[in-house]
């Protein structure tokens, strides 16, 4: 992987070829978009790189296209593009290579090149891909109290092979959500048969953590807390879209597990809770959890001892809050808020994109239990109709709203240590420029 120079700073560069810059600014645009970047930190860098190249460039985002203003040009250039992805990595070299050219250390001819090169940047490798996820699933089952060894050894089995059939279904399709749908009706089909033969062979299975686990590591956290970020930014248009988009994933994995129960006859055992485990035991799974969705997010493995550490402490204080009695939101709320603040100060000192740090390491406390039940409770009550018990809708609606009000402080604890800081830090005051001088 070829490397930037590191020349000592120079002025900005001025304008050579107009047209060349402009389209310099839409492939960075582009790049940082589709690969998860948040609306106000890709605004602020596109304006920045834009005044290094001399020109006052604007970006309008929307799901779908970024509509680039330029002075000089009578008409706005529209870039299709959909934020669909999550590549840490990516975005992490392409504000490095902003900065570069900010700076003066990479030429804005070199800099199309540099763009080009990044936007081919590999994913996490499949086996790395496929072994993490079982593991960070195996991590979710102890967080949510699995200590049976076989049902730990079932649910990696069962993730290791949708993120097999994941990555498979990648290379044939660009359909996104085709993707958690099949991984999610695979766990389907395949828990039932495991949960039969467990009592059979005096094995000790955790049915729900079986079936739920799997599905858990696929529910799109980052999404969800980036369409909350912008929500918070009052960008509501692209934050609504986001959110609907995450929650249309979510509706995938459901329908994929449900349909897969139906076709394997089994059933989602609904109710009892988290088990809450030791304390040391919830640490070191959590770091195991956010390693997991490192490697999802292609995060390289030298940046992810920081998230992972962050994650554990979060989880650690989460643990002694539910511990001392303050309620499941609560305890998250607090808990992101340390992962938040952890994320923003560390993000600015090791110039690396905030969102990698704070997303990677709160994403593991996402209510997918919840969202798995309150979908069970619907079905349920839509299979029985009129005779359906009275205690399915009130699962319905006590899980769903967990779900949601969970979703919700851990969007507030992650983005308000960072609105808050940046008018304290000067590093923090462009948001999200990871890769330059004084990131944030």
């Amino acid at each position: 992987m070829p490397e930037i120079p590191s020349d000592p700073p120079q002025e900005p560069h001025a304008p050579s070829d107009a047209a060349d810059n402009v389209a310099l600014l839409e492939t960075a645009a582009r790049l940082l978009f589709v690969n998860g970047l948040t609306s106000e930190a890709l605004s602020a860098n596109i304006a920045r790189l834009g005044a290094a190249l001399g020109l006052r460039a604007d970006l309008l985002v929307q799901w779908g296209e970024l509509t680039l203003l330029v002075d000089g040009r009578s008409l706005p250039m529209v870039v299709r593009a959909r934020p669909v992805g999550a590549d840490m990595n990516r975005i992490a070299e392409g504000l490095r290579a902003v900065d570069a050219v900010c700076t003066g250390r990479l030429a804005p001819a070199a800099a199309q090149t540099e763009f080009a090169r990044i936007g081919r940047l590999s994913p996490s490798s499949t086996l790395r891909f496929a072994v993490m996820a079982a593991l960070g699933a195996a991590a979710l089952g102890v967080i949510f109290g699995a200590a049976d060894p076989a049902t730990l050894a079932a649910i990696m089995v069962s993730a290791g092979l949708g993120a097999w059939l994941r990555r498979g279904l990648a290379r044939v399709s660009d359909n996104p959500l085709l993707q958690p749908l099949c991984a999610a009706l695979l766990a389907g089909l395949l828990g039932p048969a495991v949960i039969a033969a467990g009592p059979a062979a005096g094995l000790g299975i955790d049915p729900r953590l079986i079936l739920v686990c799997p599905c858990m590591i696929l529910v799109p956290g980052a999404h969800l807390l980036n369409g909350g970020v912008d929500l918070a930014r009052l960008r509501v248009a692209i934050g609504l879209a986001r959110v609907s988009y995450a929650l249309l994933i979510v509706l995938m994995i459901c329908a994929g597990l449900l349909l897969g129960l139906s076709l394997a006859g089994g059933v989602l055992p609904i109710g009892g809770g988290a088990v809450q485990v030791a304390w040391w035991h919830d640490m070191l799974a959590a770091g195991l959890a956010v390693a997991a969705f490192g490697s999802f997010f292609s995060m390289p493995w030298r940046a992810l001892p920081v998230p992972m550490a962050i994650g554990m402490v979060a989880h650690g204080l989460r643990w002694w809050l539910l511990e001392w009695g303050l309620s499941l939101e609560g305890s998250t709320f607090l808990a992101c808020l340390l992962a938040g603040t952890a994320a923003a100060v560390l993000a600015d000192r090791l110039r690396f994109p905030f969102a990698a740090f704070a997303f990677v390491s709160t994403v593991s406390m996402m209510p997918g239990l919840y969202l798995f039940e309150t979908a069970a409770a619907l079905v349920d009550i839509a299979r029985a109709g009129a005779t359906a018990p009275p205690r399915l809708l009130l699962t319905a609606v006590a899980s769903g709203t967990t779900a949601a009000m969970i979703v919700f402080v851990m969007c507030a604890g992650v983005i308000l240590p960072r609105l808050a800081l940046e008018s304290r830090l000067p590093g923090l005051r462009r948001p999200d420029a990871g890769a330059g001088r004084r990131p944030g």
